[in-house]
């Protein structure tokens, strides 16, 4: 009876390590370019570098200008492309034209084996 009783509480410690570990597979923002608060020149793209490999037809991310010089508090799309880089831990987003100078928001969703959305923000100035 005590062999049943403990391969039982191994098989339910093993799975619930496995779930643990699974759980804590939610990808996370380990670095981008550029670095949130960052002001500089224009980049020509925006890369954001993940913890996990990413599920590319379930992310995304917005370009949004949040202020502008002699337009303040006037947030306004940007037309940008996403994609994913050659390593699948990279999302990538390419403004369609150069950005001018002003302050930018990246909104991302990143998506990785685990299927969970995680949702965050970039936030750099262009000078």
């Amino acid at each position: 009876m005590s062999i049943i009783k403990n391969t039982a509480v191994a098989v339910a410690l093993s799975t619930g390590l496995l779930m643990s570990a699974w759980a804590q597979a939610h990808p996370k923002l380990l670095s981008s370019t550029p670095t949130e608060g960052e002001s500089g020149a224009a980049p020509a793209k925006i890369e954001l570098h993940f913890s996990e490999n990413l599920v590319t037809q379930f992310f995304g991310a917005k370009l949004i200008m949040t202020d502008m010089p002699g337009m303040p508090n006037s947030p306004m799309g940007v037309k940008a492309n996403v994609a994913g880089g050659s390593d699948p831990k990279t999302m990538i987003i390419t403004p369609a034209s150069g950005l001018t100078t002003g302050s930018y928001k990246v909104e991302w969703r990143a998506v990785s084996s685990d299927t969970h959305p995680i949702t965050g923000n970039l936030t750099f100035k262009v000078k």
